[in-house]
């Protein structure tokens, strides 16, 4: 089968290469996946050029660990192992594979089934591209939010990042938690943050909210250009920031920013949940939250698709497509 292979770390042009490799057999607790789509997400962007240096601790310290990155799946299960009783041959699925080992970038995957991984019947309203948007990015909007954030009908919620694959989840659903969602993002993208829901926009190229008379009652940060305390500031007496991208500082002056007053810092740790997963599931089948994709890529451009996510510019998420001979 074709892969996309990581044998060092570095440029995702230069170490990122097209490859025929062995297609995996699944193990009596695996299914095998034949993927028809998959995603880039931060993680893959981090793992291939082993930056930040912390990525490398559990991922191979001097060459990567997995050969084949990707997390996030769309496909069709090809194989059952003999212990396996959730899917069958033919069965619709998505998922998340960053807690199994990556090897998405492929055209087949097994997936274990007794490790924590978000593996679920696919959504039947979405194809497999607009599928394999959700397993991560919508599920770490979902935990920061509800489970972290605590988010409450009325309260007043910042998006920082409303514009990138996580904010465009995020804006909808603090809109079905019923809401008011200021989105930031640059001006280009303006109109596209307004129609998935939110009620108020800030250009952050015209004017910082930090410095703004406007309190919020809840942040959600996804881009992480700011200190804790900057934040902070934006934020009501009884307000909570929880940072999805990584904050140093959320996780050195957030307990004493959160021990002196009634504000929460919270630095959010992303889990594979099965339950969450199906909890997206059941909401984009209800047509309450829709997948917003930016460009679509193909396995052989895997790494201009990494590449221009390390850009910093998706408008939604980067899609792989997958063809099968």
């Amino acid at each position: 089968m074709k892969a996309i292979v990581l044998e060092k770390y570095g440029p995702p042009e230069d170490v990122l290469q097209l490859k025929e490799v062995e297609k995996p057999v699944p193990k009596e607790n695996e299914v095998l996946v034949k993927v028809r789509a998959a995603t880039v997400n931060y993680a893959e962007w981090a793992y291939v050029r082993g930056k930040p240096f912390m990525v490398r601790l559990g991922l191979g310290l001097l060459k990567p660990k997995y050969k084949i990155p990707g997390c996030d799946i769309a496909g069709r299960v090809e194989g059952v192992g003999r212990n396996v009783n959730q899917f069958q041959e033919g069965d619709e699925v998505f998922g998340t594979l960053g807690d199994c080992g990556f090897g998405a970038y492929a055209e087949y995957v097994s997936v274990p089934l007794n490790k924590p991984q978000d593996l679920a019947p696919k959504p039947t309203n979405l194809p497999f591209d607009e599928a394999a948007t959700v397993p991560q990015a919508a599920v770490v909007a979902l935990q920061g939010l509800r489970d972290k954030g605590q988010i409450q009908p009325g309260q007043k919620v910042l998006i920082n990042g409303a514009s990138g694959g996580n904010g465009t989840f995020a804006v909808q659903l603090a809109k079905y938690f019923g809401a008011e969602v200021t989105g930031v993002c640059s001006t280009k993208k303006i109109d596209m943050v307004r129609s998935i829901g939110a009620d108020n926009v800030v250009d952050y190229t015209q004017e910082d909210f930090t410095q703004k008379e406007q309190r919020y009652d809840l942040i959600l940060d996804i881009v992480a250009n700011r200190s804790a305390s900057d934040y902070a500031r934006a934020l009501t007496p009884k307000g909570s920031y929880v940072a999805v991208a990584f904050n140093p500082s959320a996780l050195f002056l957030g307990p004493l920013i959160s021990m002196t007053g009634g504000k929460k810092v919270i630095q959010l740790s992303h889990k594979p949940n099965f339950k969450d997963l199906v909890f997206m599931k059941e909401l984009i089948e209800q047509g309450k939250v829709v997948p917003v994709i930016d460009r679509h890529y193909t396995l052989s451009e895997v790494a201009e698709a990494v590449r221009y996510y390390g850009e910093g510019n998706p408008q939604g998420k980067i899609v792989i497509t997958i063809e099968h001979d």
